[in-house]
């Protein structure tokens, strides 16, 4: 599908030589050929007019329409009176039809891919709005490069609100703004290693390919953790020699449970004895459902946690708007490395998220997103317990996914190519294991961004597969 260019007059990268033996008509229909030839210009591209075009080049307008009228007669080119002039849609030779490796996959009816939020939910007028009052307001000065940590005045917005929200012990000094959980990560790992830590530890089962990823890129080695039913286990952290954690502490991913009083002590001692710290990844602690809010791991010890929090979950992913709550030995080292990577994140996107904390209408999305949220748990539970029953739901207390336990005899990787093949995204928890062993079967599945309706047909699709009538 061509560009289709606003304006009077897109530009094009033409050139004439007056040196040249050539023509200078020449020298301009052969440069159009060749573009439509090898595709720098599409069918049904728009081309300069004569006159800007003549006046970008120094020419006639007269030698560029017949020049234009020439690659027209060739059939190169097409113009109607009215119209812009255009290439040609028999101008270019088709592209070769290839058969597709693979028999495509038919559309799905429902899938439960995790991690995604609800993005028709996306609060498009709020966001225009804060935009446009973040423009109206911002000062000339903050056009500028500005401070790499962010824009000051989201920092204090996001700080004061993480204070409030989370019991985290927030500051605007130790705040950096990032582009989502990834590069947050990824400076934190880099600090880290500049201050000798060589060994990163993550839960398992976590994910295993982000962090080890994210690892490598800083030069250190990421080791697993086991999780039970209190979250990470601090003792076996202890015996690898890990100078770092990754833990989600308020709702671990994937498996739900909440870190343990008693292991947020040890977990928090550990680091202090060892001169450790502990990432935490604040993963969904805004969506809760049957149980107290468990207030940010940060609030505990500030000096030994970096706390990671996003809109990614809580908006929309594509904002790439991130911060990281950074204990005073590391805010120099994250800043340098922020200013090094990218000069800091957009301004215009901080000033509209900050105006749209201040404004009130996050929370209010955020309300609104709980009730969605709830009541699509809700389908999916009822919706298993009708068709499946013999599955058993956990991690349910928070956030917008749950595990699926599969009734023995069931294989995970077999129910998950078996439910594509009837338009269902299903997703096992071996890809959230270290080891990626698929026993036992458990799913993941995912209910942000699937309808009710679309969670009561998929699960009726797979019903037998996941051991149902």
């Amino acid at each position: 599908m061509p560009v289709q260019w606003a304006g009077l007059s897109p530009e094009l990268l033409l050139t004439v030589d007056r040196d040249s033996a050539e023509r200078l008509s020449a020298q301009v229909e052969r440069q159009l050929r060749d573009a439509i030839r090898t595709g720098r210009l599409q069918s049904g591209e728009r081309l300069p007019s004569s006159r800007e075009l003549a006046r970008e080049l120094g020419l006639s307008r007269g030698l560029v329409q017949d020049c234009y009228a020439q690659l027209q007669a060739e059939g190169y080119l097409v113009t109607r009176v009215g119209s812009a002039t255009r290439v040609a849609a028999s101008a270019q030779p088709a592209a070769p039809v290839t058969a597709p490796s693979s028999a495509p996959h038919p559309r799905l009816i429902a899938d439960f891919r995790h991690g995604v939020p609800d993005l028709t939910s996306f609060p498009v007028a709020d966001w225009l709005w804060a935009t446009r009052e973040a423009a109206r307001r911002m000062p000339v000065a903050d056009l500028d490069y500005g401070d790499p940590r962010g824009s000051r005045q989201l920092r204090e917005v996001v700080a004061g609100y993480l204070r409030r929200v989370r019991g985290a012990a927030a500051d605007p000094a130790g705040t950096v703004v990032c582009s989502g959980y990834a590069q947050g990560l990824s400076l934190t790992l880099a600090a880290l290693a500049r201050r000798g830590v060589r060994v990163v530890a993550y839960e398992d089962p976590g994910g295993p390919a982000v962090a080890r990823a994210a690892a490598e890129v800083a030069g250190l080695t990421a080791v697993p953790v086991p999780v039970d039913e209190q979250g990470l286990d601090v003792r076996r952290l202890e015996a690898t020699g890990a100078r770092a954690v990754i833990v989600t502490p308020a709702h671990q991913w994937p498996t739900g449970v909440v870190l343990a009083p008693g292991r947020r002590h040890a977990l928090i001692d550990w680091a202090v004895r060892g001169d450790a710290y502990v990432i935490e990844d604040d993963y969904d602690a805004e969506f809760r459902y049957d149980r107290e809010p468990v207030g940010a791991l940060q609030g505990l010890a500030a000096d030994r946690v970096v706390s990671i929090g996003t809109v990614s979950k809580s908006l929309a992913p594509a904002l790439r708007l991130g911060w990281l709550l950074c204990p005073p030995a590391l805010v120099d080292p994250v800043t340098d490395l922020k200013r090094v990577t990218d000069r800091g994140s957009p301004t215009l996107d901080q000033l509209a998220l900050a105006h749209l904390i201040e404004s009130g209408r996050y929370d209010r999305q955020l309300r609104r997103m709980r009730t969605t949220y709830a009541a699509r748990r809700t389908a999916l539970v009822a919706s298993l317990a009708e068709h499946a029953p013999a599955v058993r739901l956990s991690g349910l207390a928070a956030g917008f996914h749950a595990v699926a336990r599969l009734p023995e005899g069931v294989g995970e990787r077999a129910v998950v190519e078996a439910a594509r093949g009837r338009g269902v995204g299903l997703y096992g928890m071996s890809e959230c294991r270290a080891t990626g062993a698929p026993d036992p079967g458990q799913l993941v599945l995912g209910f942000g961004n699937v309808t009710e309706r679309a969670i009561a047909e998929g699960v009726g699709a797979v019903a037998d597969l996941l051991g149902g009538g």
